[in-house]
């Protein structure tokens, strides 16, 4: 009966549940989870997947038992409750966030056990992707790039953190300050770009990608920082729970009184900038104790400090004044740059308030007088100046008067708020682009040969109210995914088609459509947008709508917002904003910033006055500004296409680097410590395209080296014997000298593979230190001595086989003469040697005519007498015959026959007086003689009757034979009737299955947008409209009887309704009572039909079985010979009747084992009707295995006998009586038929 494998079915809550398997249902499997906390459900075969050992964990997933979604996202759960969060898949590194110190985990005595170490030889850690990448850019000779990705939260910036403290910390001892000067770029950024978010305490609202360069020594040299998109609206706006970056919030507690009292710092309360978001601080219990009352916002006082283990306003300013002496900046410069910082907190104090009479406009309120002076005062700037640049702005009248004439126009009051916080982003951004500028340019700068790159960039964002700063963020993470596909799997696949490897094909979701909806250059996004920007009077709602008009048809990626699952998103009206699905998962944009955000250049009256500023920083900051407006709209260059500029440099660096990939994961949204959500960790899994390449790198090779790369690499240490090898045999004879299996590796067309797991081996061959070179040559020039010696000893082995071979033969020769020569000489004296034999063999008449004369008592002697003249008759013709050599084969028959008649003659009288004599006796012999007759007889009549059974066994096996042939000729003409018939069918079963995968893929990515939309509620407390889409069910036993069934294809569906319109509904029976109704009923319809649905079953659950085998035993659980199996996969037409048939056929054919492919066995199957009823496998060495029906049909082959193709088979079909013979010899039961 059913085995109740351990499984791992699919949860919208854990992800997978550990279960056990109840019941087979159909399409459907009935599972029993072990944690009581969930329901007994019926699940579709697709979301149940075997589960190996649950508590075992591995350091690399490629290792596990089972490949899939359910053991990935186990072992990673696993591991992380041991404190274990790094796994590897392959070569790419998967990060969990701990969210808590780990001891000892990032320490020097760490970073130095990890130096040199390959990829497998310690766990897996961040510290061995950093190593590999440093040694691959030795080996390989080229620039190399680390991609850290991962969603907001996922620990990104820590861990780019580490890997450049890993670089420096081995590399960077003798370079002076170039070191320090690295690592103090990382606190400088995170507190001008960092913030806190409601998924992240240190989120990094901009990108960035920092260079570590090295000499041609491999030592570092220097370092250059890019940076990308630096969160603007978050300076003038933040949401409930999020704050403004972290330098305004150490600016305000822990900068020394003296600097606030000079810069007029207070508390987060008393800016506008601040007060609107979350305004505590970062502390620890002893840095709270350092805050005065007037530093501590009313937030603090209420809740008291945010904790985080890497965060402290109060402490890490003077960690940030420190780290920004040390990159070069004096004391007057870090006042300046403190003086910018609060000048933009008091720009956000100024307050407008409408201006009364006819000429509109606005002014400052009498209020903010205060914070206007001291912005101004900040700023190098006249007050009275930068309050008309404020109210007012400048502009070149073209008609009406003298061309160019300046006309200062009033600005209304939101004019005059957008104008102030344009200025404060301008100012901000600026002072932003300026730090990066600064720390590039202390940090000293010889000659690079290669460079190490750690790209940062902010993860795929979706909020309640997502603005131009999330369709950036997420465009850029399309781009990386686009790369992170090609590089690791469709770059990865072509290669391998490429070099002749032969590996399954794995499908990924393309994102090209994507990425072409928003960059295209003719009628992408953010052409429109910029299309849009260049109008007179350019409209948010007509963008959108153009959008919409251009973009939105027929396009599932672009929808109206009221397709959104989020309720706050479905207020949105049509041309307020669009739903864009990334790969990730939907999201809805806001399109009402869009154009104000995609165009930063201020207005000519503030731009003119900053460049006028007394502060030299000022001057400095927008000394090489472009000034949009001066140039006109037509040529202005917006905020989308200098990140488009950006990113497309960015991306040209990362496809000619060597690429290394960290997937940072976030196990949770609460952002706490030893807290997993499973449903959240597989999402981040899937959208990373991870599981995609768990599917390849089962069957891939990872690591590879190029022939030609390798000869290169080992010439100069190569002896002259050496040299003259082919790149190709040198790299074969490297691969053989390590010992490696055949199975661990590959030879392609031009370089060599490895599998998964054998990195150390790679990396061994591929070190290009001298010391390691020499050592691999040594082995291989040990290898070639050795190969060269069992040449040899194969060379002398081969000829002693000759020379045994040719004496062989010679004797063989020997014995075929003496048998010619023999032949011929019996061949010419053959008459006569019949002859003296027949002559010689009459001698034993005369010793019997002898016994029968002693026995005589009268004329004995004459009798005696007789017998001698006889003797000596027959001595003198055997005389005649030796000596006359010419004697013909008549004369030798005539003195036969005449010795015989004289024997006869003589014996006659002898009997004639034995007669009276011996009457008794000779009764008595003749009732011998027929007692032997009638045993003769009944001999004989055995074996007539023994023949008669051969004959009729010949003819029933001819009978067979053509009845097979008329089945062939049959299903011929039945195929030729219906090969257009079959060619349609095949059609409309293509384009079935493409609409069940587009059906499929359109189901998965609501499902995403499902969970997106509910993770996003939870955080927002929104709400969330419509049902999961039902791509996967988990029904309870109460509703399986219900509707709640899963989709299927529309294959299933076909079948499905062509069993409704049978008589028996047998969909919703279960397995025993399917059983139960074959053993038992006399219905033959029903029986009929039990039998097809127990089948068909069986089919469904034997593919669900084969296609989760594991991956070292796939063969071994074979139920009948592969070219039965092989037979099945064929499609054809099912058949429309029997032809010629019989309802009990019997066959035999040879089965031979994976494990014992030099072992041929026989398989016998007994078909009654169109299923096996008995089943007997019979192999050389192993005991035999009998299966009957109704006991053991999980082991038996499930397919019918128009499927298993045997009836085309010659010869397979045996008669009843043979199969019977085998199965009763093995001690098979009797088979009883219920039909």
């Amino acid at each position: 009966m059913m085995d109740k494998q351990l499984v791992w079915v699919r949860d919208p809550t854990d992800g997978f549940v550990l279960a056990r398997i109840q019941e087979l249902m159909g399409e459907e499997v009935d599972v029993l989870p072990l944690d009581n906390k969930h329901p007994r459900r019926v699940c579709s075969f697709e979301d149940v997947m075997p589960a190996g050992d649950p508590a075992k964990d591995v350091d690399d997933n490629c290792e596990l038992m089972f490949l899939n979604e359910a053991t990935l996202l186990n072992n990673m759960v696993e591991r992380y409750k041991k404190n274990k969060i790094y796994t590897y898949v392959a070569n790419i590194l998967l990060a969990v966030n701990p969210y808590r110190d780990l001891p000892d985990m990032y320490s020097s005595a760490t970073i130095k056990r990890y130096q040199g170490k390959s990829l497998g030889e310690l766990p897996p850690h961040v510290f061995a992707i950093a190593d590999k990448a440093f040694r691959d850019m030795k080996s390989l000779k080229q620039s190399q790039s680390i991609i850290v990705s991962g969603e907001s939260g996922a620990g990104k910036t820590e861990s780019t953190k580490y890997i450049l403290k890993y670089l420096c910390d081995l590399w960077a001892k003798g370079a002076g300050p170039v070191e320090q000067k690295i690592l103090d770029a990382n606190p400088i950024l995170e507190a001008f770009g960092n913030a806190k978010t409601t998924r992240n305490n240190n989120s990094s609202r901009f990108g960035k990608f920092m260079e570590v360069h090295f000499s041609a020594k491999y030592q570092v040299v220097g370092g250059h920082i890019s940076h990308y998109l630096l969160e603007k609206s978050r300076i003038c706006t933040q949401s409930a729970e999020e704050r403004n970056y972290h330098v305004f919030y150490l600016l305000c507690a822990g900068a020394p009184q003296e600097l606030r009292a000079a810069l007029k710092i207070t508390k987060p309360d008393d800016y506008h900038y601040l007060k609107n978001g979350c305004t505590q601080y970062f502390t620890t219990p002893e840095s709270d104790k350092k805050l005065s009352a007037a530093q501590k916002s009313q937030q603090q006082q209420a809740r008291g400090g945010l904790r985080d283990p890497i965060l402290d306003d109060v402490d890490h300013f003077q960690a940030l004044h420190q780290a920004l002496t040390r990159v070069g900046l004096s004391d007057a410069e870090k006042k300046s740059v403190y003086s910018v910082v609060a000048a933009v907190l008091h720009l956000g104090n100024i307050q407008f308030e409408e201006e009364g009479g006819a000429r509109g406009g606005c002014h400052v309120t009498p209020t903010s007088e205060t914070s206007l002076a001291t912005a101004a005062s900040l700023l190098g700037v006249d007050s009275g100046e930068l309050r008309m640049a404020l109210v007012s702005r400048l502009m070149q009248s073209s008609r009406g008067g003298m061309k160019g004439t300046a006309i200062m126009v009033p600005l209304k009051t939101y004019e005059a708020v957008s104008a102030r916080d344009a200025l404060a982003k301008a100012v901000y951004s600026r002072l932003f682009d300026y730090i990066v500028h600064r720390i590039n340019a202390s940090i000293p700068f010889q000659a690079s040969a290669y460079y190490i790159g750690v790209l940062d960039i902010a993860g795929f964002e979706y909020f309640q109210m997502n603005s131009f700063e999330q369709f950036c963020i997420n465009y850029c993470n399309e781009k990386l995914q686009q790369f992170f596909n090609e590089r690791i799997l469709k770059n990865e696949q072509e290669l391998y088609k490429r070099e002749g490897l032969v590996v399954p094909e794995v499908r990924f979701s393309d994102n090209q459509d994507c990425i072409d909806l928003i960059e295209s250059k003719n009628h992408g996004v953010f052409h429109l947008l910029d299309e849009e920007s260049k109008l007179p009077k350019p409209e948010f709602g007509h963008f959108t709508h153009s959008v919409h008009k251009q973009l939105g048809t027929n396009n599932s990626r672009l929808q109206l917002p009221r397709s959104s699952r989020l309720k706050a998103h479905r207020t949105l009206r049509d041309d307020e904003g669009f739903l864009l699905r990334h790969f990730a998962g939907a999201v809805c944009y806001n399109t009402s910033q869009f154009i104000e955000k995609n165009n930063d250049a201020l207005h000519a009256s503030l731009e003119f006055l900053v460049q006028e500023s007394g502060s030299a920083l000022v001057q400095q900051l927008f000394q090489n500004t472009d000034n949009n407006n001066a140039k006109g709209k037509l040529n202005f260059i917006s905020v989308g296409a200098k990140f488009q500029s950006q990113l497309s440099q960015l991306m040209d660096k990362l496809k000619q680097n060597g690429t290394n990939f960290v997937r940072c994961i976030k196990p949770n949204s609460r952002m706490v410590g030893l807290a997993v959500e499973g449903s959240l960790v597989l999402t981040q899994l899937e959208c990373s395209g991870t599981i995609a390449v768990l599917e390849l790198m089962e069957h891939g090779f990872p690591s590879r080296a190029p022939f030609q790369d390798l000869y290169s690499m080992y010439s100069q240490f190569l002896p002259p014997r050496l040299r003259t090898l082919s790149p190709k045999l040198f790299a074969e004879a490297i691969v053989h000298s390590m010992g490696l299996s055949t199975a661990d590796y590959k030879f392609g067309i031009t370089r060599v593979f490895f599998r998964p797991g054998k990195y150390s081996e790679f990396d061994t061959m591929m070190r290009s230190d001298p010391e390691n070179l020499r050592a691999v040559i040594d082995k291989v020039l040990a290898w070639l001595v050795k190969s060269r010696w069992r040449r040899s000893i194969f060379a002398v082995l081969s000829i002693i086989k000759l020379k045994n071979k040719i004496v062989y033969r010679r004797q063989c020769l020997v014995t075929i003469q003496k048998a010619v020569r023999g032949y011929l000489v019996r061949r010419r004296h053959q008459p006569r040697l019949k002859g003296l034999a027949k002559i010689r063999a009459l001698e034993h008449s005369l010793k019997d005519m002898e016994s029968v004369s002693q026995q005589l008592k009268k004329e004995k002697d004459q009798a005696l007498k007789n017998i001698d003249v006889l003797r000596n008759s027959i001595r003198n013709a055997c005389g005649t015959i030796k000596t006359n050599d010419k004697i013909s084969r008549t004369e030798i028959d005539q003195l036969f026959a005449r010795l015989t008649k004289d024997i006869e003659v003589q014996m006659a009288t002898l009997q004639k007086a034995m007669v009276d004599q011996k009457n008794r006796e000779e009764q008595e012999r003749l009732r011998k003689i027929e007692a032997e007759m009638r045993a003769a007889e009944e001999a004989k009549r055995l074996e007539l009757e023994r023949q008669r059974q051969e004959d009729e066994h010949r003819r029933l096996k001819a009978e067979m034979e053509a009845r097979r042939k008329a089945e062939e000729a049959e299903r011929l003409r039945q195929e030729e009737q219906d090969r257009q018939q079959a060619l349609l069918l095949q059609q409309q079963l293509e384009q079935a299955a493409q609409a069940d995968r587009d059906s499929r893929e359109r189901l998965e990515q609501e499902r995403r947008d499902h969970e997106m939309a509910v993770r996003l509620a939870k955080e927002t407390n929104g709400h969330v409209e419509g049902s999961p889409p039902q791509l996967r069910s988990f029904p309870t036993m109460d509703t399986v009887n219900g509707e709640n069934k899963l989709n299927r294809s529309e294959r299933v569906r076909m079948q499905q309704a062509m069993q409704g319109k049978q008589k028996h509904d047998l969909s919703k029976w279960k397995y025993s009572e399917l059983r139960d109704t074959i053993n038992t009923s006399c219905d033959i319809e029903l029986l009929e039909a039990c039998r097809h649905e127990f089948h068909r079953r069986l089919k469904v659950y034997h593919a669900w079985k084969a296609k989760n085998a594991r991956k070292t035993t796939m063969n071994e659980q074979e139920r009948a010979p592969q070219s039965i199996m092989d037979a099945a996969k064929t499609p054809r037409l099912p058949a429309k009747g029997d032809v010629l048939g019989a309802r009990h056929r019997y066959f035999r054919i040879p089965f031979v084992r994976p494990a014992a492919a030099d072992r041929r066995g026989w398989w016998y199957a007994h078909f009654d009707g169109q299923y096996v009823a008995r089943q007997m496998e019979l192999h050389p060495d192993k005991a035999p295995v009998l299966l009957q029906s109704g006991v053991d049909d999980m082991q038996m082959c499930e397919l019918s006998l128009d499927e298993t193709g045997l009836t085309r088979k010659r010869g397979a079909e045996i008669l009843e009586h043979e199969f019977e013979r085998e199965w009763a010899r093995h001690g098979g039961a009797p088979y009883h038929s219920n039909r």
